[in-house]
C-alpha cells in the first residue's frame, strides 16, 4: 500500500511538471543583459520585454519594435514547481525583421522561484543573451 501511495505521488509531481510544458506561457522582464563569453555583462537595455512559447511557437516582443516570430524546433521540459524550479531547452529559430533565420538555443531555469532565460544565438556563442524574470507564468 506505501508503495502505491508513493508511486501515485510520483506521478502526481512529474504530471504536474510536465503539465506545464504543454501551456502556452509568457514571460516578461524588464530589462535585457547582453553577456560577453565569460558571462559579464557588456551592456544592459531597459525596457519590458516578453517572451510567448509553447511547444511549436516561439514570440518575442522588444519594446519599441515590432514581435519576432519563431518556431520551436525542439524541446526538453521539466518543472517540478510549475513556474518555480525546473528547466526548459529549446532550439529555436526566429525571423528577424530583414526576414533572415536565426537559430538560439534559449534554455529558461527557475531555481528558489528565480527564472533566468539565456539565449544563445548559433554560430555566436560568445554573446548570450540574458532576461531575468519579472513574471512567469501560463498565458491565459
Amino acid at each position: 500500500m506505501k508503495q502505491l501511495l508513493l508511486a501515485a505521488g510520483l506521478l502526481t509531481a512529474a504530471t504536474a511538471g510536465y503539465g506545464q510544458c504543454e501551456k502556452k506561457t509568457v514571460l516578461t522582464a524588464s530589462k535585457t543583459d547582453h553577456l560577453a563569453a565569460d558571462s559579464s555583462v557588456e551592456r544592459t537595455d531597459d525596457g519590458v520585454i516578453t517572451i510567448e512559447f509553447d511547444k511549436t511557437t516561439f514570440l518575442v516582443n522588444q519594446p519599441d519594435q515590432g514581435p519576432i516570430p519563431g518556431k520551436v524546433d525542439s524541446v526538453a521540459c521539466n518543472w517540478p514547481t510549475p513556474y518555480k524550479v525546473g528547466k526548459t531547452r529549446m532550439k529555436v529559430t526566429l525571423t528577424n525583421p530583414q526576414g533572415e533565420l536565426q537559430h538560439f538555443t534559449v534554455t529558461i531555469e527557475g531555481i528558489a522561484g528565480k527564472v533566468t532565460l539565456l539565449a544563445v544565438m548559433e554560430g555566436q556563442p560568445s554573446h548570450k543573451i540574458r532576461l531575468i524574470a519579472d513574471k512567469f507564468e501560463e498565458k491565459k
